[in-house]
């Protein structure tokens, strides 16, 4: 675990979470209690757990929600902000945070989607790979709301498939990724600027690799799967 307090994480969390407004609309979605506290605090039990020391929270709608809720410590863990006066996308929020970043690599992890992962062979992959980026993938029934990814026999990324282009079985984005702080320098001035749309299909042919977890995973994002929330944080963890 010693490599990972050498990481600083980062958990985006600004959206505005529309698609969940109906069900949680007094805070933003990543505080959307779950079994009596927030998503965000489930996030940073996982973190914590890691032996990484320090996160920053990309924030944006209701970000003061956020702040006067967390403060600047949980757990094990220092607690920075970085704060989207205006919606900047995925990749514009994590291109603000590039300039608080003190560490070779970073640890992204979405603000709406929690994943069971190994962080300590996700990293390993990602630096025998040399890689720029490595992103956490799952293996699902039915890709039709996620997209796919494609990967080669290497686990190069070579393609992403956007939600909706396909069906069935298939490897989707988990909303974990490790990425060297030198290849945001790559992210242009831009915005709004997505990580799924825009930044991780321009850096395919770039060292941009999938490393596959067999770990459960929820995305939060709509009213249906906040439902199941609670069902999944209930079940027994699976050996990743």
């Amino acid at each position: 675990m010693s490599d990972l307090s050498r990481i600083t994480a980062v958990i985006l969390a600004g959206g505005l979470g529309t698609r969940l407004r109906q069900a949680v609309s007094d805070r933003p979605k990543v505080m959307a209690e779950i079994k009596g506290k927030p998503f965000l605090y489930y996030l940073l039990d996982q973190l914590a757990d890691t032996g990484i020391e320090r996160v920053i929270i990309s924030t944006g709608y209701m970000a003061d929600t956020v702040e006067d809720i967390m403060g600047t410590s949980y757990k094990s863990l220092h607690v920075d902000y970085s704060k989207e006066k205006t919606p900047l996308g995925t990749a514009g929020a994590l291109k603000l945070v590039e300039q608080s970043l003190d560490m070779d690599q970073c640890l992204v992890m979405n603000g709406d989607s929690y994943t069971e992962f190994d962080p300590s062979s996700l990293l390993v992959s990602h630096k025998q790979q040399n890689a720029n980026i490595t992103l956490l993938v799952k293996a699902v029934d039915d890709t039709s709301r996620f997209g796919t990814i494609q990967m080669n026999e290497h686990n190069a990324i070579l393609q992403f498939m956007e939600k909706g282009s396909s069906t069935g079985a298939g490897l989707i984005n988990a909303g974990i990724y490790i990425i060297k702080t030198s290849a945001l320098q790559k992210i242009p001035g831009k915005i709004p600027y997505s990580l799924e749309y825009d930044f991780f299909p321009d850096m395919i042919g770039k060292n941009i690799y999938g490393f596959e977890t067999n770990g459960n995973f929820i995305d939060i994002g709509t009213p249906e799967s906040y439902a199941k929330a609670e069902e999944f944080f209930d079940q027994k963890p699976v050996s990743v």
